[in-house]
């Protein structure tokens, strides 16, 4: 399941937010500000991290995301599954310029199986460029280029089947 699910990650189609594949109901979730595991804790009593692959990587081993972050010789890659409940609901892969790296901003390198988001969204420094929604063999997805203290990371989230974006709520005036 791990290893699929991060070759799905990696092969997402990007979308503009336009698309009209695109219906309100996942916009909301695709396009959320706020910390998307505070999102999921809304769903469900506990949320857990795996971490599935964690160190630093070369700038060829980044790929086509590389054009998205500064150029340099290295990156710190975390990649993780996130679970709701102990049911696999995210595959994350953060990419981290080492130069982002100095200072408070070491501690990506020690998150462990700390959620990224408790620790992003508990800066006061944090600010995000751009989130970009994308979808693979009927999974969505999105990545973000965010910045801690004006230095920059990307994160790509895919969410599994069992994620809450796909939870239908029921059509408005329908019983």
């Amino acid at each position: 399941m791990s290893d699929n699910a991060l070759a799905l990650l990696r092969a997402i189609e990007w979308l503009p937010a336009s698309s009209p594949l695109l219906n309100a109901s996942l916009l909301d979730w695709l396009m959320e500000e706020d910390s998307m595991t505070k999102r999921f804790e809304r769903h469900c009593n506990k949320v857990t991290v795996e971490p599935l692959r964690e160190g630093f990587i070369s700038a060829a081993q980044v790929g086509d995301e590389v054009a998205l972050l500064p150029q340099e010789q290295r990156y710190w890659l975390r990649e993780i599954l996130l679970f709701g409940d102990g049911v696999p609901w995210l595959a994350g892969r953060t990419i981290v310029p080492e130069s982002t790296l100095n200072g408070p901003e070491a501690m990506l390198q020690q998150l462990g199986t700390r959620p990224l988001g408790r620790y992003l969204f508990s800066s006061s420094t944090l600010t995000r460029d751009f989130i970009e929604p994308g979808a693979i063999q009927s999974l969505w997805g999105r990545r973000s280029r965010l910045r801690l203290a004006n230095k920059p990371l990307l994160l790509t989230e895919l969410f599994l089947p069992a994620a809450p974006i796909y939870h239908r709520q029921p059509a408005e005036g329908s019983q």
